[in-house]
């Protein structure tokens, strides 16, 4: 589990094919690392990867390595070149949780239709798979490439969102323009009312 609040920003810096999958070797010079061991989750733009391996400590340029299979490169975005990316390391237990609730599954890709100043905040706008629209609401929560972000409106398939100064110097969000194309994870608590509702109706079914 994550909670959407980015640690570090790290680079993909080396990509090795691995048939249909990939290996990928993510520069984390900016993440603290010393209590992260082989097999740990980390989340990469909203991606929860397994650490297989780490190098580099020697020439003060971190890495670690992480598979990934198929199934994920189909359905996600930002793994599949050497670009900037977010990083946050797996929740503990006594972590303050200043997120949401983020499972590092990535429920779509959305794509960017506006972002622009607003004083000294950025007004980000998405639309999102449609499959996926019911679950986004107003004040809600959204992870987008891992970043837990509240909703402002919805319309229809597209909702907007407002990033302070903090989050844009903090997070790849900074380089995003319209036709980008981002990671979602939405609210886990709305799938789960959904779930209550479609057994409650199952149930009401089989005892009509």
């Amino acid at each position: 589990m994550f909670t959407g609040i980015i640690q570090a920003v790290g680079h993909i810096i080396e990509i090795s094919p691995k048939g249909e999958d990939v290996s990928l070797q993510i520069n984390c010079s900016q993440l603290e690392m010393e209590d992260v061991v082989i097999g740990d989750s980390i989340a990469v733009n909203g991606v929860c990867l397994t650490a297989v391996r780490f190098g580099g400590k020697d020439l003060s340029q971190p890495y670690f390595v992480a598979h990934v299979s198929k199934e994920t490169l189909d359905c996600t975005v930002g793994l599949d070149s050497l670009k900037p990316i977010n990083l946050e390391k797996a929740l503990r237990l006594n972590d303050r949780l200043g997120g949401h609730l983020v499972s590092g599954h990535v429920d779509g890709v959305g794509q960017v239709v506006k972002f622009e100043a607003v004083g000294d905040c950025w007004l980000l706008a998405i639309r999102a798979p449609h499959e996926l629209s019911k679950y986004i609401a107003t004040k809600g929560s959204v992870a987008v490439d891992g970043v837990s972000l509240t909703v402002n409106t919805v319309d229809h398939d597209t909702f907007t969102m407002n990033l302070i100064p903090h989050t844009i110097e903090n997070t790849t969000l900074q380089h995003l323009g319209i036709g980008s194309r981002v990671n979602l994870e939405v609210d886990q608590i709305a799938r789960y009312v959904e779930r209550m509702a479609q057994w409650g109706a199952e149930a009401a079914n089989e005892s009509a």
